[in-house]
């Protein structure tokens, strides 16, 4: 994900969807899960939500992600752009 930015910007490009991510799902797991196991009564419900988030971020990944194999990483290119 990283090679996908300029080397003037790539922490920021990292950083920025790691902590919205563990910020927004991560935080509202604890909310999220204990709803889905009051809805249903079943205790092993509410660990469906961290599972569909991550199958959903690979499948995410692996659609919009391009190679960067034999690209020049440390110049701006539009074309690696999804």
């Amino acid at each position: 994900l990283v090679e996908l930015f300029p080397t003037q910007i790539r922490y920021t490009s990292m950083s920025l969807p790691y902590h919205i991510g563990n910020g927004w799902f991560g935080g509202m797991l604890p909310l999220t899960a204990t709803a889905m196991v009051a809805a249903t009564g079943d205790i092993y419900y509410g660990l469906w939500y961290p599972i569909v988030v991550s199958i959903m971020t690979v499948i995410i990944g692996a659609i919009f992600l391009t190679e960067t194999k034999n690209r020049d990483i440390r110049t701006y290119d539009h074309s690696m752009l999804p």
